[in-house]
């Protein structure tokens, strides 16, 4: 009987617990947080730490949260008109967005810039702020019901992530890790734009001039297409700077199941090439950061 209570007290703590943790799009913060792992292991330089790597992961893991929380703070009214968004917790009326969330969003995001310019450097800590910057402010603030450039530039965050990875290392930022944040800059485009090609009415509902919405589903798709070769040739470019063999293959295999993908999406344009092209883009990246792990290990 006791258990039985117990079990039932728990429930409502746990779902409260996946709630909050919803806001902060941990999710998308553990794919940024690798991303920044990866331009340290590709940087050259003395390596870190233990207690540095953690403070690096947990940095870019809590700045991007950070700006995950504001963002839906700020688009809870635009979430509640999208199929995809409207049971978030502030769309759904789960959680209220209260001016206390503004400032726990803002004390977390200090705190994470400030413990990586303590044990890292101010050159990582700055590159770690401008990742949540350009997502919270310049992406969601500025440019996404305005532009439909709005997620090239607020992919910069994927970018700014791998910078802070390799400043953590070394400030001077080598060819290697450059090229990396290039490729981060190039596959959020593709990624985004086939998951927004699957929901263009809930973008075109809600008023925001997302790619497919602006150009339609069609030509969107061909585009998705011709990005997604250059963003494979752009991230072949590494070897050419002293990346191995075992980075080249990830980027072959990789690379060549997205093009495969966003191929079949450009020829017959629809909800399930499109999703199919988005998950290949997951595909192709976390593929690719094996790689530079693997490689920068046997270096």
């Amino acid at each position: 009987m006791n258990t039985t209570v117990m079990q039932a007290t728990d429930r409502p703590a746990i779902g409260l617990l996946r709630t909050v943790l919803g806001v902060f799009k941990m999710r998308i913060g553990v794919l940024i947080m690798i991303t920044a792992l990866g331009g340290m292991a590709i940087a050259s330089g003395p390596g870190l730490s233990l207690a540095q790597v953690l403070v690096l992961a947990l940095s870019v893991l809590v700045a991007s949260a950070s700006a995950g929380a504001f963002n839906q703070y700020i688009e809870a009214d635009s979430d509640r008109l999208m199929v995809r968004t409207r049971r978030r917790a502030f769309a759904s009326g789960a959680l209220k967005p209260t001016p206390l969330w503004l400032l726990a969003i803002g004390a977390l995001l200090a705190g994470a810039v400030a413990a990586a310019a303590v044990v890292l450097n101010a050159t990582s800590a700055l590159f770690i702020f401008l990742g949540a910057f350009f997502y919270a402010v310049v992406y969601t603030l500025w440019l996404k019901r305005r532009s439909w450039l709005n997620i090239v530039v607020g992919g910069l965050s994927g970018s700014f992530a791998v910078l802070a990875g390799a400043a953590a290392v070394d400030p001077t930022i080598g060819a290697l890790p450059l090229l990396l944040a290039l490729v981060l800059f190039l596959w959020t485009p593709p990624h985004f734009w086939s998951l927004a090609i699957a929901n263009h009415a809930d973008y075109a509902a809600a008023g925001v001039p997302m790619l497919p919405v602006v150009v339609g589903p069609a030509r969107a798709a061909r585009i998705v297409y011709a990005n997604t070769l250059l963003l494979v040739a752009v991230s072949l470019l590494p070897l050419f700077y002293g990346a191995g063999w075992i980075y080249g293959l990830g980027a072959l295999a990789g690379g060549a199941h997205f093009v495969r993908k966003a191929h079949a999406l450009a020829r017959a344009p629809g909800r399930g090439t499109a999703m199919a092209s988005f998950f290949a883009s997951m595909v192709q990246l976390s593929v690719l950061l094996a790689a530079v792990a693997v490689d920068a290990a046997l270096r």
